[in-house]
């Protein structure tokens, strides 16, 4: 499907009615409750969410990635975490989508763009973040079927979802080592939503990213098909994860920057509101000062955010440009957050006022999808590449 630029300002207007309806309302309550927003979550699946970047042959709104970052934007404007719900998500959909059978595509990506399947990304174990060829989970070849055992950290939807992108070792002792590692899509629940025998699954309690599920998930001689094995063959699951990674990362790019962008909104008005000295502190020049930097560092990110989208919709190479953009908007998150508390004074402590939650939400997402350390890394070794290959 080919979306017209009408379709797309169509789509996103719809977008802005559900956050303003639907997100801004019970962002505040659902954070402090540390409550998951199931009734948020149907309608998200009647928008389509959970298949927009999914293809329309599979039932999928087939959305760009620059749209896609758009609705994400608007979305973490208003509260940062629905985002993490359809990005993990997604990133094990767009896996499939790319290196899977027809077979897999056919009995997974149908269910997954209508949200009856919702699935996550299981690479972190708790030796291993940054450095996924560390792992340690491993799946030993049973006939035909695999049994795995081992531990994944920080998996969203591994609570309220029901299937999981799951990277494991299938030859530990592979040189180099990515050679050893391959990928699963699995079921983690039955039809009436149980744990598959083989799978404890534990919450974690965390200071920011409140209401979305995020848990260790423990295999215990868990056993799946062959037929799970993501294309059907060992020892590509490393490239297949790090591949799925680029859309992940365009999304914390643009939930970094939609919480820069919301953090501003809320500075601006408040601001206008607070008076000291007989007149609105937006009149100070030391508020202004604050206030234009913030501007100006959302529209960058927000800039940086469209370039990596459409790199990764032509089809290109974008580690470096999803890197840039993701490293960036994080950080410039994390900035506006922190200069909106300082504006807000002893009020932006309080839960009543809610830019405390965008300043503990900021900073997840310069770790989330891979450090912001590593990002810069990643930057560096491109330029060093594409500059030996000119």
């Amino acid at each position: 499907m080919s979306w017209t630029a009408e379709d797309e300002a169509a789509i996103l207007d719809t977008i802005d009615r559900f956050v303003a309806n639907e997100v801004a309302p019970i962002a505040r309550e659902k954070d402090l409750a540390d409550e998951y927003p199931h009734e948020l979550v149907e309608t998200m699946k009647s928008l389509g969410l959970f298949g927009a970047t999914i293809g329309e042959n599979y039932g999928g709104l087939a959305l760009s990635a620059a749209t896609y970052a758009r609705i994400v934007q608007k979305i973490s404007a208003v509260w940062m975490a629905p985002g993490g719900i359809f990005n993990s998500h997604l990133i094990m959909a767009a896996a499939i989508e790319r290196f899977g059978t027809e077979e897999q595509k056919q009995r997974f990506l149908p269910l997954m763009a209508e949200g009856t399947l919702r699935g996550g990304i299981a690479l972190t174990e708790p030796n291993a973040g940054s450095d996924l060829q560390a792992i340690r989970c491993v799946a030993r070849r049973d006939g035909d079927e695999y049994v795995i055992n081992g531990s994944k950290m920080w998996i969203t939807n591994a609570m309220n979802g029901n299937c999981l992108g799951l990277l494991v070792k299938t030859d530990p002792n592979a040189e180099p080592r990515h050679r050893g590692m391959s990928l699963f899509a699995i079921r983690t629940k039955d039809d009436a939503g149980n744990l598959l025998p083989g799978i404890t699954v534990n919450k974690i309690k965390k200071t920011c990213y409140r209401a979305i599920d995020t848990a260790e998930v423990v295999f215990e001689d868990f056993r799946v098909s062959v037929e799970d094995l993501v294309g059907g063959e060992e020892g590509r699951g490393f490239h297949m994860a790090v591949g799925g990674l680029e859309l992940g990362r365009i999304n914390v790019a643009a939930r970094g920057a939609g919480i820069a962008q919301g953090a501003l909104k809320l500075a601006v008005r408040y601001a206008t509101e607070r008076e000291t000295f007989g007149k609105p502190i937006i009149q100070h020049q030391a508020i202004q000062l604050k206030l234009g930097e913030m501007a100006a560092k959302v529209e960058a990110a927000k800039l940086l955010v469209e370039q990596a989208a459409r790199m990764y919709d032509s089809g290109q190479r974008c580690d470096m440009e999803a890197g840039m953009a993701k490293y960036f908007a994080s950080e410039a998150g994390v900035f506006c957050a922190q200069e909106a508390m300082r504006i807000f004074g002893g009020y932006g402590f309080s839960t009543e006022y809610e830019i405390e939650r965008y300043y503990r939400d900021a900073m997840l997402m310069c770790v989330g999808e891979g450090t912001n350390e590593m990002q810069r890394i990643i930057i560096a070794k491109q330029l060093a590449a594409r500059e030996a290959a000119l």
